[in-house]
């Protein structure tokens, strides 16, 4: 494994960031830190405007800031028409680099079938599981106690952290990052009621992985009925998200954690959901959509800014309302008769 750098000069920072330098090129940058913690040698950012106060009080040896508010920095700078995406890149140069160990790629400890088929640079950790006709590509590592079932095919340098559990027929791309907990593949949840009992259908279908693909802790995604469920390249999906059967989630959309997606629900590409949305299932959502957190979907939605539920109030005022809310049809009611009257007696025009 290549060790990254410990320090880098800020100049060297701008050419691998590729952003504008404003300030000395030799100054040594060792770390992240926000602009409220940073201390000399660390580097920050500032992205949000309403963080711009604390740019007076910080010491950080530089920021990583938009042209528009380089003149306020009180330190130097790398300049960049994006600090978040910056930010989110530097990041990287500074992730913590594993020890080198002695312990084998493959841990005695791991049960590979004899019939899988693994890239020599494979990493495969303790009591992890890999079943029949299982093939990993290049660079990818699969953590303590992690189990991947039959037929699974997973990409080139991607990562399944400890105990994440892949079903049977699934196919995973490259460059993923599966977090712990995760459990792909399981059954949807489809069953027929003949009067007396429910009788579950057999899940058929299985389910693809797009390449760039991140799925954060405890998230699941469940196996198609007849078709696949689909994940398509560079989704994010944040911790304890449900993807029902069938459903197909559109390229680079973000989920937000918690969030419930019902069965045969299509999102379109580049859609934001936010926190513990739910939405219900046989939906077509467009691209593009914005969705804020605890909203409930119960149609299919255009391109836009959707919101559902009530912002916060003081929970006397909110008792009120939820009582208000329950009058709702008898209040329009009575106001369409009111107008119905007013017209008749010519107070208001038709």
């Amino acid at each position: 494994m290549k060790k990254k750098q410990s320090l880098y000069t800020l100049g060297e920072l701008a050419k691998l960031l590729d952003v504008r330098l404003s300030g000395q090129a030799d100054i040594g940058i060792s770390g992240l830190a926000t602009l409220k913690s940073a201390g000399p040698g660390q580097l920050s950012f500032l992205s949000n405007p309403r963080y711009t106060s604390q740019l007076s009080d910080c010491h950080a040896s530089a920021l990583i800031i938009h042209p528009d508010q380089a003149d306020k920095a009180p330190c130097a700078c790398l300049i960049s028409d994006a600090p978040y995406v910056t930010y989110a890149r530097a990041s990287h140069l500074f992730t913590p680099v594993e020890p080198d160990t002695d312990l084998p790629a493959i841990h005695p400890t791991a049960s590979i079938s004899t019939s899988a088929k693994l890239a020599a640079d494979v990493i495969v950790g303790a009591h992890a599981v890999i079943e029949d006709r299982v093939t990993i590509g290049a660079g990818s590592r699969i953590g303590a106690g992690t189990s991947i079932g039959r037929d699974v095919t997973i990409g080139s340098n991607s990562v399944l952290y400890a105990n994440v559990t892949v079903y049977h027929q699934v196919v995973i791309g490259d460059n993923c990052i599966f977090h712990s907990g995760v459990v792909i593949g399981a059954d949807g949840f489809g069953f027929a009621f003949d009067g007396e009992q429910s009788i579950k259908i057999a899940q058929l279908g299985g389910v693809r992985i797009g390449h760039d693909v991140e799925i954060g802790a405890s998230s699941t995604i469940d196996r198609g009925a007849l078709d696949d469920t689909i994940i398509e390249q560079g989704v994010k999906i944040d911790n304890q998200v449900q993807i029902g059967h069938n459903c197909v989630i559109g390229k680079h959309t973000i989920i937000c954690g918690c969030t419930a997606v019902a069965g045969s629900t299509t999102l379109g590409s580049y859609c934001m959901i936010g926190g513990a949305s739910a939405f219900a299932g046989h939906l077509t959502i467009a691209d593009k959509v914005v969705v804020s957190a605890m909203s409930m979907i119960t149609r299919s939605l255009d391109t836009g800014a959707y919101s559902s539920g009530t912002g916060i109030m003081e929970s006397s005022i909110w008792r009120k309302n939820v009582v208000r809310f329950s009058q709702l049809n008898e209040m329009s009611k009575r106001l369409r008769e009111l107008e119905r009257s007013a017209r008749d007696k010519g107070i208001i025009a038709e």
